[in-house]
């Protein structure tokens, strides 16, 4: 596991903004005495517009696998603590929290997939690669395995099937080869350890002009240590399972890779007759809210409706 270090910044908290909450609340179509999820609470920014919604007779769950992030919804979200269940949890579990809750069909589901700011505005969580602190990525922070373990555990050709695979990074053996070398000098503890070895493995004509070039090697590890693809294919096929008739599932995504599992798994359910989608191509962040807050200007939203 990972050592303890002081190199990491003073971290202070500055409010989450949630990602296209008008457009969550305009087709998720919340209302009066109806039962929401919301599998991703995050600071709770989604919630408290649809516990507006949802009335005083409404009721919502809320899960999410970071303690710290509940901890921060459940002061945000206590004026409505009557009507809310904030289950700390992965989303994946989805089926069995509402089994706990004796809660069999719901009105709605949303899942937003994004890292809140206050996870990759905290050094400590090891999300960012602009601030330096331990490599940890781990959403939930019970989870037995970091990016440090990874990074300095598994065989240059595992590392460059995560990197490929998760980040399709194009210097993925570059950058594997880098990192085997470096850290048979010492452990990689850091995150401005890796992204120094990223930057040293790109060579400059490989390095992309809008995105920090260390920027899919992060993505990469991260959802290898969350297992975030793996958990979304199982996660999306329990949401079908718990939605009333005309209740509706929406799903942010932030990168190519979710948004294509998203894209299939709808289509897949809508060849069965079991879903609508609500929308034809994904719905993206406005001018003026990508302008507001730049980490929404990855953001794509679909919505089904289960038939």
């Amino acid at each position: 596991m990972m050592s303890q270090s002081n190199k990491t910044n003073d971290f202070a908290y500055n409010e989450h903004l949630p990602v296209m909450v008008d457009e969550v609340i305009e087709y998720l179509s919340p209302k009066a005495n109806e039962v929401f999820v919301d599998g991703t609470l995050g600071m709770g920014g989604h919630s408290i517009r649809i516990l507006q919604k949802l009335g005083s007779k409404g009721l919502l769950v809320g899960i999410d696998r970071d303690e710290k992030s509940l901890a921060q919804a459940t002061e945000r979200l206590s004026d409505y603590s009557h009507q809310c269940h904030l289950v700390h949890q992965d989303f994946r579990f989805i089926d069995e929290v509402l089994l706990g809750l004796n809660i069999h069909k719901v009105d709605g589901i949303l899942l937003d997939l994004g890292i809140s700011s206050f996870q990759l505005d905290n050094p400590g969580r090891g999300f960012s690669l602009r601030q330096a602190g331990p490599l940890d990525m781990r959403m939930d922070q019970n989870a037995p395995i970091s990016a440090y373990d990874l990074i300095n555990s598994l065989s240059e050709k595992e590392i460059i099937a995560i990197l490929k695979e998760f980040g399709e990074e194009r210097w993925a053996n570059r950058i594997a080869r880098n990192i085997v070398a470096e850290r048979s000098k010492q452990p990689i503890e850091y995150t401005d350890e890796l992204t120094k070895i990223v930057l040293k493995a790109v060579p400059m004509k490989g390095k992309p002009q809008r995105i920090h070039p260390a920027t899919r090697t992060f993505q990469a590890f991260r959802i290898a240590v969350n297992r975030e693809l793996e958990t979304l294919e199982v996660v999306i096929d329990k949401c079908i399972s718990h939605l009333k008739s005309k209740g509706r599932l929406g799903i942010i995504s932030f990168h190519s890779l979710e948004d294509r599992i998203v894209k299939n798994k709808f289509k897949m359910f809508e060849r069965a007759n079991l879903v609508r989608c609500l929308v034809k191509k994904p719905l993206r962040p406005t001018e003026e809210e990508s302008t507001i807050n730049p980490r929404a200007r990855s953001a794509r939203f679909r919505i089904i409706e289960r038939i």
